[in-house]
């Protein structure tokens, strides 16, 4: 399961990469490529470049500092300057490279170390947990012999709401009836009973469809009584005031 995983991460690291695929896949098989390919979907339309060289080198040094024992998640936690019991169990926060990217977000690094694996400065073991380790290619960005460029993370488009759900003839919205869902469990799972005893599925789409906000309004909904209605009836009521005021 932990191979399968690692292996699912590295397929979406790979489709949401900003090297050229070519170089990409290379990288991962231990493999190096002295130019882009020119023929793959990045290259023929590039993202923007920034001046990594000194964010790469932290990144590099850090991997080194941890012993090369470590993946992503952990060495950017040690750039971020984190102070988790993993951390100080292996004494990291003792480190020269701890905290020393911590201006910058989680999703930067991961993005900078995952661009260093598709550019032949890092490898990741996949069989071992994913651990980073320097590549000989390494060296001079290390020794400050050469600069590098680095693509920026595309911003990803904001997705379009779905449409509208159909059950037995009634339209409503499906993101709603997901929150009320979870909402739903969360009180199932405290009271110890199944979900269906808080609220059937038809009663949530219900909800969903109505927007109910106000206890008289709520009372119309199909599967609400006067009992249910005390008893959750404030907190599905809130969970439709917060969605419909984000």
């Amino acid at each position: 399961m932990r191979i399968e995983t690692q292996k699912l991460n590295a397929m979406s690291a790979f489709a949401e990469g900003t090297t050229c695929r070519r170089r990409a896949l290379l990288g991962y098989f231990g493999e190096t490529l002295a130019q882009d390919c020119g023929n793959c979907d990045i290259c023929l339309d590039p993202p923007q470049t920034y001046d990594a060289t000194e964010d790469a080198r932290k990144a590099l040094s850090c991997v080194y500092r941890v012993g090369q024992r470590f993946g992503v998640g952990h060495v950017v936690e040690v750039l971020r300057g984190g102070r988790s019991e993993r951390i100080s169990k292996f004494g990291h926060e003792k480190l020269t490279t701890w905290g020393l990217g911590r201006e910058q977000s989680n999703e930067y690094w991961s993005h900078l170390l995952k661009q260093l694996v598709h550019l032949g400065y890092l490898e990741q073991d996949m069989a071992n947990y994913s651990v980073l380790k320097l590549t000989e290619t390494a060296r001079p960005l290390l020794r400050g012999e050469i600069n590098l460029l680095l693509a920026r993370a595309r911003v990803k488009t904001e997705k379009k709401k779905k449409a509208p759900r159909r059950v037995v003839g009634l339209e409503y919205d499906e993101q709603l009836f997901q929150v009320l869902r979870a909402r739903r469990k969360q009180i199932a799972d405290r009271d110890a009973v199944p979900p269906y005893v808080v609220f059937g599925d038809a009663t949530l789409a219900e909800m969903a469809a109505s927007l109910p906000t106000k206890a008289e309004d709520f009372l119309l909904i199909n599967g609400v009584g006067q009992r249910k209605m005390q008893r959750y009836g404030a907190a599905f009521m809130e969970e439709i005031i917060n969605y419909i005021s984000r």
